[in-house]
């Protein structure tokens, strides 16, 4: 792979559409078209990890997609001030690449449902072991992908929410560059072969589209497994945006909800130092009283930290990334004081944030609620000639194609909507057709 065919101002669905010139770059537009997007902003009221805020406020999809954005962003450019001194030639678009990744970094977690990770497991859980799992022969038999519900992948949704022509939008969805679409697709290959990990990059209704990213920017095959792919080189640096920003925000988030203590916080934050270093930042830590400031400058002092060791090491491995070689997330490959201290962040994250009750009561709630959901939706999707099909019907937006011929896209109409609602609105919706919920009269 080389740099000037990888760095792309193409539109993806706007090929021949020559417009005139902004002020802006292409890269700047795709991150503003999708600050303004009703996707994006229905992140703030999507679960991140604990339960919507009351009166303690805690990072919601959206904050989170904000601050791996402007951690992308950081990468981004201290990647591209490092292959400009490189290639001073000054012909390839490397001043880009910190807007290219900030921007796929905004639209990495647009495809997850609601309820956070939980909404995923859930939605597979119901095809793999539910009711869902009765309609698998008649997709099969159509020649539909199963392994695309047993398997969902908030990853692959982004994708097809970004790409797929809904009814009354325009050709290509959000019409981004293909360098930004191409920086979302962490598992770049489909779900059949996603092996014991269910991890994919497209639905089968999106594989045409990949292969056309794929050949625009010449991405290469893996040489181990021609059904797959290489990564999109920055794809590096939005996971190691999101790697750095989610386990750093949690210990933060559980310290205000008291599931760690401040102590167990603080401790954590500082084993990322050694030496004078460490002396250094206790001390400034030191001299404010709040802990929520002490905790707020040991994170800004870890993502410093982080921020430069991934790019160092992006830049260290250049030519393995263009040649499809490398294959490890860049946090795997710190120095090993922050690794191991990066290691019993998530170690302690496993134990206490993602175990605890808070967080199990949200899961428990959105396996029923989806489970319900899909079910009632499905089963009005495929029997649309039904009377209570008919009312239920007339609930799903008309973006929506309720009436694709195959059981394959009437399941993923159904997905589409409900992996597209918000924590709210999905409770909301549950409540009211299962009549336990009433409009006032």
């Amino acid at each position: 792979m080389n740099w000037i065919q990888l760095l792309s101002g193409k539109r993806f669905g706007m090929e021949e559409y020559h417009e005139r010139k902004h002020e802006r770059t292409d890269f700047q537009r795709d991150y503003d078209r999708l600050i303004f997007s009703s996707p994006f902003r229905r992140l703030q009221n999507k679960t991140q990890v604990f339960p919507l805020p009351g009166s303690i406020f805690v990072h919601n999809r959206l904050t989170h997609s904000l601050e791996v954005s402007c951690v992308g962003r950081s990468l981004g450019n201290n990647v591209a001030k490092g292959l400009m001194q490189k290639y001073p030639e000054g012909c390839i678009n490397f001043p880009e690449i910190g807007s290219i990744v900030s921007a796929a970094c905004l639209a990495h977690d647009m495809g997850n449902p609601p309820f956070g990770h939980s909404g995923e497991r859930a939605i597979s859980a119901y095809f793999f072991e539910g009711n869902g799992k009765k309609l698998e022969e008649k997709v099969r038999e159509e020649g539909g992908r199963w392994e695309d519900f047993v398997h969902f992948e908030g990853n692959a949704n982004a994708m097809r929410l970004l790409t797929h022509q809904f009814i009354g939008r325009r050709k290509g969805g959000f019409a981004l560059t293909y360098s930004t679409l191409a920086s979302i697709i962490k598992y770049p290959y489909a779900s059949i072969s996603s092996g014991k990990k269910g991890k994919f990059g497209f639905f089968q209704s999106e594989e045409e589209t990949y292969m056309q990213i794929a050949t625009e920017l010449g991405i290469c095959r893996d040489k181990k497994d021609e059904n797959k792919f290489v990564r999109y080189p920055l794809v590096y640096l939005v996971e190691a945006a999101d790697d750095i920003c989610y386990q750093i925000m949690d210990i933060e988030d559980a310290c205000k909800l008291h599931i760690l203590t401040t102590e167990e916080a603080i401790s954590l934050l500082l084993n990322f130092f050694e030496g004078e270093r460490l002396r250094h930042i206790t001390k400034v830590m030191k001299m404010v009283d709040d802990t929520n400031e002490q905790i707020a400058y040991l994170r800004s002092c870890i993502i410093g930290l982080l921020v430069d060791e991934c790019s160092r090491i992006f830049l260290e491995n250049e030519e393995s990334l263009l040649d499809g070689t490398y294959n490890t997330p860049l946090i795997e490959q710190i120095s090993q004081k922050a690794k191991e201290a990066y290691q019993t962040c998530s170690d302690t994250a496993y134990k206490k944030i993602y175990r605890a009750k808070e967080v199990l009561d949200i899961e428990l709630a959105g396996y029923h609620i989806f489970s319900h959901l899909i079910d009632s939706l499905t089963e009005a999707v495929m029997n649309q000639d039904h009377a209570y099909s008919k009312l239920l019907l007339q609930r799903i937006p008309e973006q929506y194609d309720t009436h694709i011929p195959s059981t394959y896209g009437k399941i993923q109409c159904v997905l589409d909507y409900i992996s597209g609602m918000t924590d709210v609105y999905a409770l909301d919706l549950y409540r009211k057709i299962t009549g336990m919920s009433l409009p006032a009269v």
